[in-house]
């Protein structure tokens, strides 16, 4: 069985991080936990289902912890692959890495260029996970390092993902604080009825090729807010993750990066990449 932790990390322990657990059963791929934050990860091992509806809470991440809720709700089968949306190196986090560069380069004219990271965001925190991901037998998976070598912690990237997820030309309106800039002509409730549909529509094209998702797209009607739908989002980003994740496993993955860091992004089903295709299009 090949198991696969996902985590859409936030850069700082204040905002809570989505965390989507999956396995391959046989020729299909399932979701065996998927929660907004760590702490509601955790509480799935004692069979506390996930309220969808409360206000998730940021925290470090724990990955021992982690690691031992996915043993007891896999019955201790071990996890073959951390994928995780967070900037990783293994040199320290102080600037803009290569990797970074080159995902701009070759997705930044779709609306996917990378945010730079820091030594305040994320820094320390993203040193410190890579330092204890390898301790405990993940190392990190740079572009010296084959698709589909596992163990490993790999840095996947939801935006590009995405695109290929849904064979799109330009970066997916998701986010629920982007609403506005999305949409600047449009009513509070036609932003939430399009982010609902945009939601609807990740949901099923991951449904494809994850059964058993625990998540369903809330009604219209029981939307009371953009804020609502946050911990939904960061549910989304944890599962594209885990999706990317399976390309990897797959040998399905292009490393943008170098020998100290590499972003993951997912290949097209016959072979290309996805700026390939986009090359031999113009």
């Amino acid at each position: 069985m090949t198991v696969i932790l996902a985590i859409d990390a936030a850069w700082t322990a204040r905002q809570p991080s989505g965390v989507a657990l999956v396995c391959n059963a046989g020729e299909n791929w399932r979701c065996v936990g998927l929660a907004p934050s760590y702490i509601q990860f955790e509480h799935l091992a004692g069979g506390d289902p996930v309220d969808w509806g409360s206000k998730p809470k940021g925290s470090r991440p724990d990955l021992d912890r982690l690691l031992a809720v996915c043993r007891r709700l896999l019955d201790g089968e071990q996890v073959s692959l951390i994928a995780m949306d967070m900037p990783l190196s293994l040199e320290p986090m102080t600037r803009r890495r290569a990797a970074d560069d080159a995902v701009s380069r070759a997705y930044g004219n779709k609306g996917c260029a990378v945010h730079s990271p820091s030594a305040a965001r994320p820094g320390r925190l993203a040193d410190e996970v890579r330092s204890r991901a390898a301790t405990l037998g993940f190392p990190l998976a740079t572009a010296s390092t084959p698709a589909g070598t596992c163990p490993a912690l790999i840095e996947v990237y939801p935006h590009p993902a995405l695109i290929h997820l849904l064979d799109r030309d330009f970066r997916i309106p998701y986010k629920v604080a982007k609403t506005t800039r999305y949409w600047p002509n449009e009513t509070l409730q036609e932003r939430i009825a399009r982010l609902h549909e945009e939601h609807s529509i990740i949901l099923s094209a991951l449904g494809e090729h994850i059964v058993n998702l625990p998540l369903q797209s809330p009604g219209k009607a029981q939307i009371g807010s953009l804020t609502s739908l946050k911990a939904y989002e960061d549910a989304l980003d944890a599962l594209v993750c885990a999706w990317a994740g399976i390309w990897y496993v797959q040998g399905d993955c292009r490393a943008f990066g170098d020998r100290d860091a590499a972003i993951w992004i997912p290949m097209h089903a016959d072979g290309r990449d996805f700026t390939t295709a986009c090359s031999r299009r113009a």
